[in-house]
């Protein structure tokens, strides 16, 4: 029998102290676990600070640069002493708007954007789906389909020039013996007439071809990844459609096809972020001419041949602006419609 309390001569009876309180954690556990965490975070600072500094000096300062210099009436013989805070006006920007050709070169790129971009897309989807089916040496056909992403675009422009050469193109030889062409078609120099369904439309050929090249150059990029989600949509998702009686189309339409819709997305955003801002493969097929001149190629002229920095600058961010609004716009309307999917 336990005795909670003792008595006192006197009868009265004193009450046991209380338990002792249970010990608090050490504070000096918490102070370890505080020094780790700032440990762990001093660390993880050094790791980055390389990566921060390269995209800092890389990335950040040239565009700033670039701001500096669009505001201010900057020039080949007066770059060394310009700095950054000038007299800062927005001629350059009115200059630019303003000027003949802007917006028919901004059409321009406009075309050849979606145009290539559509054509990289849908030459990549039937890559994708024509190399589905397991057959023997897959591997190297699918090998040889990246050939036209991974060859240096000076080489694969030169084969291209070499093959639409209107006096010895390989391609003119066929047109005119087998083909029965009159006269041989300068593909990178010309412009003409095509009326499809009896509607007269001035299309430049040389505008055509540049797309065709952009379309055939780029759409190994697409191919990979629309191969890759092919492969992840289950087997039994068809052969459940086989087996209640749908045709090739109908699987392609009702399952394949949703199923991509994310994919195709993606590859929309960045191959028109790409082609919009493509420069080589215009400027090393026809140099701009024969209209073909895209924003691109119209900031290079400003730059090099006529030695205006300001207004190079200035349409370099307008060509970045309109972007921006571009595919800010594309995520608004289709962005979440293809999250759903």
């Amino acid at each position: 029998m336990s005795v909670s309390g003792s008595t006192t001569p006197a009868g009265s009876t004193v009450r046991a102290p209380d338990p002792a309180p249970p010990e608090r954690r050490p504070r000096r556990a918490h102070r370890s676990r505080s020094a780790r965490v700032r440990e762990d975070r001093r660390a993880g600072y050094m790791l980055i600070s390389p990566t921060a500094v390269i995209v800092f000096v890389m990335v950040v300062l040239p565009i700033l640069w670039t701001f500096s210099l669009a505001f201010q009436d900057v020039r080949l013989l007066n770059l060394r002493t310009t700095g950054v805070i000038g007299a800062y006006s927005l001629d350059n920007f009115k200059a630019v708007l303003t000027s003949p050709g802007f917006l028919d070169a901004l059409v321009t790129t406009l075309v050849y954007s979606v145009c290539g971009t559509a054509c990289a897309i849908g030459l990549g989807m039937i890559a994708a789906l024509a190399l589905r089916a397991p057959f023997r040496g897959r591997g190297v056909v699918r090998a040889c389909m990246l050939i036209p992403y991974v060859a240096p675009v000076v080489a694969a422009t030169f084969v291209w020039k070499t093959m639409l050469n209107p006096q010895f193109g390989i391609l003119n030889h066929y047109g005119t013996t087998l083909l029965g062409w009159k006269d041989p078609i300068a593909f990178l120099s010309s412009a003409q007439s095509v009326s499809p369904f009896g509607i007269d439309l001035h299309v430049s050929t040389s505008l055509l071809t540049v797309v065709l090249f952009e379309g055939w150059r780029s759409f190994p990029f697409a191919f990979l990844f629309i191969t890759a989600r092919m492969q992840a949509i289950p087997d039994s998702l068809e052969e459940a459609a086989t087996v209640d009686g749908a045709t090739l189309t109908e699987r392609f339409r009702y399952i394949v096809l949703p199923q991509l819709l994310p994919t195709l997305a993606v590859l929309t955003v960045l191959r028109f972020i790409w082609t919009f801002n493509n420069f080589d493969d215009i400027y090393l097929l026809t140099g701009g001419g024969s209209g073909t001149q895209v924003v691109a190629v119209r900031v290079y002229d400003y730059l090099i041949n006529r030695g205006d920095i300001g207004a190079a600058a200035a349409q370099a961010l307008v060509l970045a602006a309109i972007l921006a609004i571009l595919v800010t716009a594309y995520l608004k309307l289709f962005g979440r419609s293809e999250e759903v999917v």
